[in-house]
């Protein structure tokens, strides 16, 4: 699955992208530990928020190690 930087990520979609568990991700939203925004019964999630958020640079390419 690819991912645009201004997309709108379901719990179940974030679950997948950070490889954690829904129940898991369920109680760090719960906890405010991960930014998200509730739309009615739904959890949902910036791509470039939750990018910010793991301290990403999504600007410059990382270079891996040789």
């Amino acid at each position: 699955m690819k991912l645009h930087q201004d997309e709108v990520l379901t719990i179940d979609e974030l679950a997948t992208y950070l490889k954690v568990s829904k129940s898991t991700l369920y109680k760090l939203v719960q906890e405010g530990k991960i930014p998200g925004q509730k739309v009615g019964k739904h959890w949902r999630f910036h791509r470039d928020v939750i990018e910010q958020w793991l301290g990403k640079d999504t600007s410059t390419e990382r270079k891996r190690p040789k």
